[in-house]
């Protein structure tokens, strides 16, 4: 696929559901008592395996129309037939097994090849503390897995560093284990599972501690059915508002965008490199703060990215370094080690892929420093199938100086369906 420059974008579009969001929608309806409705669920392929993973394990699962679904529990997961194929989605397997574990079901998780790759023992350590035993299939830390769950007491927990999936995995075993479950943070990670825990009925205790927090519940919780609006996905959004700041001549307004403080570090990046990008219309969906962003192509400057943010930012790193190319001087992200096991290696893919399209970068074992200014572009970028390494470099293509071709565009639609249709309704030439 390839993406050309030299076309003013203008319009206004509607974030995708919130991908984080639609996984726990699911997970936490199939395992309360009664029927969760679900308005506006991302219908990726990723999240498309979460409801056909709880489907499995006994929730009835409806789609009512587009971005509509049904979700009826029965109170907690059974025995499934057969191998839960959770495609590429480290979020849904994740969060999966840590539901399962609650619950004396025997069950083998697997995924596709880039979703082996992916380590696992992050989670399968703290679970296994609390009771769950885990049998590895091949290479240990690697799908595939199979989980013996039930029986399990609470913990505390203390990460080392702030993850949101292991975070969630440990509260979800919780739910469902004998005693108090607490996790504490060093740093605060995206909060939406003590949100929409609390939302099902679930009593949740969050307390600031430094500067993070500690998070507990009582075990032999149960959860009830409830609505769940889903907001437009921040790191969604980030695409076409990137391209709204890069491109020549460019207004580009992404509409329901969540707010959320804990999903909101690029923009705050953004702003701080001199971004033309403002919020409007602020309002709640589903318990979160949503507004409509207006992005305005902009003279940035590099900066220092605080190592800080990386919680709240850690899957838009590719497209602020995209933005970043265009950037006067300097741009430095550091303390973002855990790029390199998402999808793929994306620090190396990103330092690879502007090299190619003739930007300065210096790799470092954490994070990487780019020199930004002129991108001739004109090159053919690897992406090893990793959806967001492929829109970070096609949205690059977009302002440089000779269109950007990436080689595998079909995993786009794990996480945005409907990309390359949205951001051609932008006035983007992308084929």
């Amino acid at each position: 696929m390839t993406a050309r420059p030299g076309h003013p974008l203008k319009g206004v579009v509607t974030a995708p559901g919130d991908k984080s969001i639609s996984h726990r929608a699911l997970i936490l309806g199939a395992m309360a008592t009664g029927v969760t409705e679900i308005e506006g669920l991302l219908e990726g392929d990723d999240v498309l395996a979460t409801a056909r993973a709880v489907e499995a394990f006994g929730a009835g699962v409806e789609r009512l129309a587009p971005g509509r679904w049904r979700v009826t529990g029965l109170g907690g997961f059974r025995q499934p037939d057969g191998v839960i194929d959770c495609g590429n989605a480290g979020t849904g397997v994740r969060l999966l097994m840590g539901a399962a574990a609650g619950h004396p079901v025997t069950v083998t998780f697997d995924g596709d090849a880039s979703l082996r790759k992916r380590p696992m023992k992050r989670v399968t350590g703290p679970l296994a503390d609390m009771g769950a035993r885990f049998a590895w299939s091949g290479a240990e830390d690697r799908l595939p897995l199979t989980l013996t769950g039930g029986g399990l007491k609470g913990l505390e927990f203390v990460q080392t560093v702030a993850s949101a999936q292991v975070k969630s995995a440990i509260l979800l075993a919780g739910l469902n284990a004998a005693g108090r479950t607490v996790v504490v943070e060093p740093e605060k990670s995206r909060d939406h599972t003590e949100r929409m825990l609390a939302a099902f009925g679930a009593r949740v205790q969050v307390e600031t501690e430094g500067a993070g927090w500690r998070v507990a519940l009582e075990g032999g919780q149960a959860l009830t059915g409830t609505d769940v609006a889903v907001p437009g996905d921040p790191s969604s959004a980030a695409f076409p508002l990137a391209a709204g700041l890069i491109v020549p001549g460019a207004e580009v307004t992404v509409r329901g965008v969540m707010l959320n403080p804990l999903r909101t570090g690029l923009f705050e990046t953004w702003l701080e490199m001199g971004a033309d990008l403002t919020v409007s219309n602020r309002r709640a969906a589903g318990g979160e703060e949503v507004g409509d962003l207006t992005a305005r192509h902009s003279s940035l400057t590099g900066i220092v990215v605080p190592p800080a943010r990386a919680a709240s930012m850690i899957d838009e790193y590719p497209i602020l370094a995209a933005t970043a190319a265009f950037a006067r001087g300097e741009t430095v992200m550091r303390g973002i080690g855990e790029m390199r096991v998402k999808e793929s290696d994306r620090i190396a893919l990103m330092a690879a892929g502007l090299t190619a399209c003739g930007v300065r970068v210096e790799e470092e074992p954490e994070g990487f420093t780019l020199t930004g200014g002129r991108v001739a572009g004109g090159a053919t970028v690897t992406t090893h199938g990793d959806h967001r390494i492929a829109m970070s470099h096609l949205v690059l293509g977009l302002a440089a100086e000779a269109a950007v071709t990436v080689d595998e565009p079909g995993m786009i639609a794990t996480s945005f369906p409907g990309f390359v249709e949205m951001m051609q309704s932008l006035g983007a030439e992308i084929s």
